[in-house]
């Protein structure tokens, strides 16, 4: 009763020399698109061709440069980078350049707390700072639906998060894609005083215009873009000057591979990467590498 089950595949690809490598955790449906579609591409490759192998893939799967063929491409890619890095005896950090850095900072993901409550608001977001994360990020609960109340109640938390967390903890906040920009603006002005360090998502993925005048309306760092595809996808965001922070999902971008195309690509728009689902082993190596 006390616990939460959690059921997870991954895909493992085989070599005849015995070298394996690893991807996921998928969904089950992710695994049909990886056996019915991929498998028969990379079967009999060299599966250290990460290049060639990523573009045979992609250009297969013409209807699904985007969503869940993408995420099934990612899992492989990622599965074949581990394999590279068990047949090379390195670690995967050390293959992409790294490391940069010797420790990763974190931030707690607030997801699941209730917000509703500012006793416990608070009582969380002062138990995650004693146990030593200097940033949190917290989740509204409330969109343009909600009408005044909701817009009460989010501006509450963030006041909230900001007075129990104190001045030299950053704050970030995401939206769930649950607003537009009328409802954004109504709500920046109620919290930019509390200097959050990121207001995520704002919008609906694909809506670039929304984040743009957001971003032009504001001085709080806007993130998302967590649901983008490929770096020709995330390109559309950076030639729009949309966001201040891209987030790509390395389990759904399009694996390692692509990952570091679309962060090679931000450095020349100035933007700063966050791996989304940085926690994963593929999003440490990259995280530790760049």
């Amino acid at each position: 009763d006390n616990h939460y089950r959690i059921d997870a595949a991954f895909v493992q690809i085989e070599t005849d020399e015995g070298v394996i490598g690893i991807g996921g955790p998928i969904p089950d449906h992710h695994a049909y698109i990886i056996e019915k579609s991929l498998k028969p591409i990379i079967m009999g490759k060299d599966p250290v061709a990460t290049e060639l192998l990523w573009d045979q893939m992609h250009r297969s799967q013409v209807h699904g440069r985007q969503g869940e063929t993408m995420m099934a491409i990612s899992a492989v890619d990622c599965a074949l980078w581990d394999l590279k890095g068990r047949w090379l005896n390195q670690p995967v950090y050390r293959l992409l350049g790294g490391p940069t850095r010797s420790s990763i900072p974190a931030y707690a993901s607030m997801l699941g707390f209730d917000v509703l409550d500012a006793g416990k608001v608070t009582a969380r977001a002062q138990e995650y700072q004693a146990m030593g994360y200097r940033a949190q990020k917290w989740f509204f609960r409330h969109g343009p639906m909600s009408g005044p109340e909701g817009v009460k109640l989010n501006t509450d938390l963030v006041m909230t998060v900001r007075e129990a967390a104190g001045p030299d903890i950053d704050i970030m906040f995401d939206a769930w894609q649950s607003w537009d920009y009328s409802y954004a603006v109504k709500m920046i002005d109620r919290i930019e005083e509390c200097e959050p360090r990121w207001l995520e998502e704002v919008g609906m993925a694909d809506r670039i215009d929304t984040y743009r005048k957001v971003k032009e309306s504001t001085t709080i760092p806007i993130s998302g873009v967590e649901h983008e595809y490929t770096r020709w996808g995330f390109k559309r965001w950076m030639d729009a000057e949309a966001v201040d922070i891209i987030q790509p999902d390395v389990n759904w971008c399009g694996g390692l591979s692509e990952l570091l195309k679309i962060a090679a690509l931000a450095t020349s728009y100035d933007l700063t990467t966050i791996a989304h689902q940085g926690v994963t082993p593929a999003g440490m190596a990259f995280s530790s590498a760049q």
